[in-house]
């Protein structure tokens, strides 16, 4: 089998759509690659050596502020609901009423 070389533009769409799907092997049969082939693209990606833009995991402070965040709209959209069935119960009591 005569190999291929495949530009890099070319290696970071497979990329990008295999982390999107979340399957690789389908990816890879989709594009006629070898799934082993589209993992290393992915590994090299992942570790930045793909492209110029690198994956990078979020710090113990980033994590930390965003579950600080989360908690935060929760409490918010647990009050929205609260506060929409409060108003649906006094809709419903002064249909009764009339």
């Amino acid at each position: 089998m005569k190999r291929r070389k495949h530009s890099k533009e070319f290696k970071l769409q497979v990329v990008k759509e295999a982390l999107e799907v979340g399957n690789k092997a389908l990816v890879a049969r989709r594009y006629e690659l070898s799934p082993n082939l589209v993992q290393r693209w992915v590994k090299a990606y992942e570790e930045g050596k793909l492209g110029q833009e690198m994956v990078s995991s979020p710090s113990s402070a980033e994590i930390k502020r965003l579950e600080e965040e989360n908690e935060q709209l929760k409490k918010l959209l647990g009050e929205k609901d609260l506060e929409i069935e409060i108003l649906r119960d006094l809709i419903k009591k002064r249909t009764l009423t009339y």
